[in-house]
């Protein structure tokens, strides 16, 4: 580690590659950070695992408006670069920010989009079905431009891990996908940029999905038949204040197969909202 140590941006995929290269001249390694702003200490555990399994490291800082539809919080997601730049450099993990303007990620005439199915199905799809065509688009772009050994991803968007393992795996890509364990509040919250959008009572709340995704686990592990486990973890969530429980679902944790019973590796995910604000989670059963 080597901090407060000054870190240069490349705003455009030139920019980004021939710093790559430079790098891979001298042999190193190297791993990409997708990230897309208002960096917290989550995205700061990618970096710190990122650093430990790579000579050198990238950060890509990009709100990706392809994610995002129109009824929801693109305009307002928090932006603040040169905050992100400051606790970057104040930890001196990262080697080079890649901060590109949309124009430069989807220029005039942009016209190529990414559809994936497998663990893309269900859950977040159902109610965002834009969000992984968006997803494997960006992070295509961003995995072909930087040409990563590696890339870190977090558990907690773990529906997304799995999208983006399908996609590198179904693209013959390169490089190994590396999921980092999620980084929680004393109380179990999952950290999350969109936390800062929640008032004190509702972040109280919050840290009720955590709580309800084990007691969930625990039913499940326990005997209580999968769909009744999963209505007891959305009921649980109401009661403590949600106002709306989108999905509580155990699946398969290598494909999000439904299950109709636990035989063998599974996960437990949950999206849920108070107020304006739609929280996500997950853990293993």
């Amino acid at each position: 580690m080597n901090p407060s140590k000054r870190i240069e941006t490349a705003s455009d995929a030139v920019e980004l590659r021939l710093r790559v290269r430079l790098w891979r001249n001298k042999g190193a390694r190297i791993a990409l950070v997708p990230t897309m702003g208002a960096l917290h200490e989550g995205h700061m555990a990618l970096v710190r695992e990122a650093r430990a399994r790579a000579e050198k490291v990238v950060v890509s800082i990009f709100v990706n408006p392809a994610q995002f539809a129109p009824h929801e919080d693109f305009a307002r997601y928090p932006r603040d670069i040169a905050k992100d730049r400051s606790s970057l450099e104040a930890r001196g993990d990262a080697d080079l920010i890649y901060a590109p303007a949309t124009a430069a990620m989807y220029p005039q005439g942009f016209a190529t989009h990414l559809s994936i199915d497998g663990p893309a199905a269900g859950l977040e799809s159902d109610f965002r079905p834009h969000f992984f065509g968006g997803v494997a688009t960006v992070v295509a772009k961003l995995l072909l431009q930087c040409a990563p050994d590696i890339a870190m991803f977090g558990e907690k968007d773990y529906q997304q891990l799995l999208v983006v393992k399908r996609l590198v795996k179904d693209l013959d890509l390169p490089l190994t996908i590396i999921g980092v364990p999620t980084l929680r509040k004393p109380d179990g919250l999952a950290l999350s940029s969109r936390n800062a959008y929640l008032t004190a009572e509702q972040r109280q709340v919050a840290a009720h999905l955590n709580r309800a995704l084990r007691s969930v686990a625990d039913a499940a592990k326990s005997g209580v038949a999968i769909p009744q486990a999963e209505a007891e973890g959305g009921a649980a969530l109401l009661q403590a204040g949600f106002d709306r429980v989108d999905y509580v679902a155990i699946r398969d944790a290598e494909t999000l197969a439904p299950l109709r019973v636990l035989s063998g590796p599974a996960r437990v995910l949950a999206a849920a909202r108070i107020g304006g604000v739609r929280l996500i989670d997950n853990m293993s059963v």
